[in-house]
């Protein structure tokens, strides 16, 4: 037997049709065996189908096995009609119908090989509907309000909300918040009530330069979505301050700690919502935290007040600490005000206190200068000491001539203050040790060294001795017509080539005659009373080991002379021969009565009588003696306090006979007169002591 089987591909209702009409086959006659037949329907998008039958004739079979009609939707199977079907209604013609909430569903017809019965099969009607999308929805498709039209829906959001792009969901519009003021209170839209979902707020605090952002949460006033089991928060709260990041946080309860401090005046809070649960939300409370500076300012210096912690706009007064100070171009001061800045610096602290400079010692003549102090730069607490040219030169002063740089940026020794020492010359020690047996008269040569103080006067012919640096000592009626004598020193041998070659010339800037010496003509002159004068020198002399002078006696007991005293004395004047000496010599004489000087005959006179002898003249001599052109020389003992050296006990001054006993001018009785002349007539400079 054959069957006939008629595939029926799916037909179209008109595109978007607002209704429209399904038969099955051959309607109203009898449909035929074996056909399969589908029916696409689809109405504008925003509406719904009713689907309607008015008649309805298939083969009844158990659960629509043989003839039927499929009614599909999405997927999901509407309905399966089969059988002869009555109204529904009475006065209705409608014997079946459906309502699809969707613009599109497909009807399916399918007969087998048997319609032995002559089943008609059906009719069926569609039409749009309106959908109200807010209710026959399962999943409800707006956030918050959704407001139905015909053909379709809108949402709309509460106050306060806003619409994103999808037009389905409402979020807050709750970024651009600033904060400014000190401190306050921030906390999420609508708390303590539930969060919106879907939402993202940004808030900042930006407070004033030199405050830090500081902030707290309090166990109750924090309240959002857990995190899932892998530890992502659905809704979170984050911070951010510069480099700084705190969070997300999420959950019942704050997990960051009790306080924030961030390190920056701008502070960011970024609080995220999902579309799913919401909860309370959040507060923080903020406050700006100052910014602090340093416990100092600059080193080596002192904070008034001393605190232990200093904030911003704080004043303090800087003080260098003892024997610092501050330079600035040509000025130096101790003191200056800061104040605490805003980047935590304080203001003035490219200031430096650096030690005091005292500057560079000042020279002093006939001395070297050599640190004595780990510091070898002339600042605060370095040390140095005047060290004399040894050994020609010694300290006048006290001490040990050790000056330190004070706070004061000076250089202070603790016995003479900010005074200076004098280097003086060391006075009456010979470098060469003078040995002597014969006289000068016949006597021997001298050697360098033996008379440092001997000074050759080569206009007039005389002597004389260094007893300072710029002065000499000698007879008065040496200088008797000449204030400016032509002198030298530091040489034994006075000819022309040796004088010019080796000695050193002495410029005489004034002479000074005792007062008590008598104007007389040389020729006849009887009386050498007072015998003693002083020639003040231009320039000071440098000492060495030619050139030294000799000390002045002391007014103490042990400087009255006794007979058999032995002295030196050294002259270029008449020799044995009656002739001047060019070499310089030298003789070894007591001090003997002065009884022994009357008794000698001068020469060319028959009595000695008449010339005068006094308490101002040492008698001295026997076999050895001076003589004409030794004039003004020394008479040098070696001193009764200290062996090491000579003083000059008395100046040649005259004598009745060559090669007996002579008169020496006794310099113990005018120390007075010396010193007072001496210091009247002696530079501001070196007459400080």
């Amino acid at each position: 037997m054959w069957y006939l089987i008629f595939f029926c591909l799916p037909v179209w209702a008109d595109a978007a049709s607002m209704y429209g009409e399904i038969l099955s086959p051959n309607y109203p006659q009898v449909y035929p065996n074996d056909v399969q037949k589908s029916w696409e329907i689809q109405v504008p998008s925003g509406y719904g189908i009713r689907l309607y039958f008015t008649h309805m004739d298939l083969e009844p079979s158990q659960n629509c096995e043989y003839d039927f009609v499929k009614i599909l939707s999405g997927g999901h199977v509407e309905g399966v009609l089969c059988g002869r079907k009555k109204p529904r209604a009475p006065g209705s013609s409608i014997v079946e119908e459906f309502h699809v909430p969707s613009n599109t569903l497909t009807m399916t017809f399918q007969s087998d090989f048997s319609n032995e019965e002559r089943f008609t099969g059906f009719a069926a009607y569609y039409v749009a509907v309106d959908l109200d999308e807010c209710t026959d929805f399962v999943e409800e498709p707006c956030s918050h309000y959704c407001n139905n039209y015909i053909g379709g829906y809108f949402c709309t959001c509460p106050p306060d909300y806003f619409l994103y792009d999808d037009k389905k969901t409402c979020g807050v519009n709750c970024t651009g918040y600033v904060f400014t003021e000190p401190s306050g209170e921030i906390s999420s839209p609508n708390y303590p009530n539930q969060y919106p979902e879907n939402s993202r707020c940004e808030y900042r605090v930006a407070l004033s330069p030199g405050y830090f952002v500081t902030l707290t949460v309090q166990s109750g006033d924090f309240d959002l979505e857990p995190a899932n089991s892998e530890g992502t928060c659905h809704d979170s709260l984050t911070l951010v301050s510069g480099k700084q990041r705190f969070g997300p946080y999420c959950g019942s309860k704050f997990p960051g700690p009790p306080e924030i401090q961030t390190r920056n005046n701008i502070l960011d809070i970024i609080f995220q919502t999902n579309h799913a649960v919401q909860h309370k939300g959040w507060k923080i409370r903020y406050y700006g935290r100052p910014v602090t500076c340093p416990p100092s300012v600059i080193p080596n210096s002192v904070l008034d007040p001393k605190k232990d912690r200093y904030i911003l706009k704080e004043n303090v007064k800087v003080t260098c600490i003892k024997g610092y100070e501050i330079v600035r171009q040509r000025d130096s001061f101790m003191t200056f005000h800061s104040s605490c800045q805003d980047n935590g610096k304080w203001s003035n602290s490219d200031f430096r206190c650096v030690p005091v400079n005292c500057g560079d010692p000042i020279p002093i003549d006939n001395a070297q200068v050599t640190y004595v102090s780990e510091l070898h730069e002339p600042l605060y607490e370095a040390a140095f000491q005047y060290q004399c040219d040894a050994p020609y030169y010694t300290l006048k002063t006290k001490g040990d001539a050790v000056y330190r740089c004070s706070a004061s940026g000076e250089w202070v020794n603790e016995v003479m203050g900010t005074k200076l020492p004098k280097c003086v010359p060391v006075c009456g020690v010979p470098s060469n040790p003078i040995e002597e047996k014969a006289r000068i008269f016949g006597g021997t040569r001298a050697e360098k060294g033996n008379f440092p103080w001997q000074v050759y006067f080569s206009n007039p012919r005389g002597g004389g001795v260094l007893i300072s640096e710029r002065w000499v000592m000698t007879a008065a009626h040496v200088l008797e017509g000449f204030d400016k004598p032509s002198m030298y020193a530091g040489i034994v041998n006075v000819s022309r080539y040796s004088l010019y070659r080796e000695g050193k010339l002495l410029i005489a800037e004034a002479s000074f005659i005792h007062p008590g010496w008598k104007q007389q003509p040389i020729q006849t002159r009887t009386d050498f009373d007072n015998d003693i004068a002083l020639v003040k020198l231009s320039d000071p002399v440098k000492m060495g080991p030619n050139i030294l002078p000799l000390c002045l006696p002391g007014k103490s007991p042990e400087y009255e002379l006794q007979e058999g005293t032995l002295g030196y004395i050294a002259g270029w004047g008449h020799n044995d021969r009656r002739r001047l000496s060019n070499y310089l010599l030298k003789a070894q004489i007591p001090v003997v009565d002065m009884d022994k000087c009357r008794s000698v005959k001068p020469e060319g006179s028959a009595d000695s009588s008449a010339y005068r002898f006094t308490d101002n003249m040492i008698c001295a001599g026997g076999d050895k003696d001076s003589c004409r052109g030794d004039s003004g020389g020394a008479y040098a003992i070696q001193d009764p306090l200290d062996e090491r050296r000579y003083y000059v006990a008395g100046l040649v001054s005259w004598g009745p006979k060559c090669g007996t006993f002579g008169l020496y001018t006794k310099v113990v009785r005018y120390l007075d007169w010396i010193t007072e002349t001496m210091s009247k007539h002696e530079d501001a400079e070196s007459s400080e002591d």
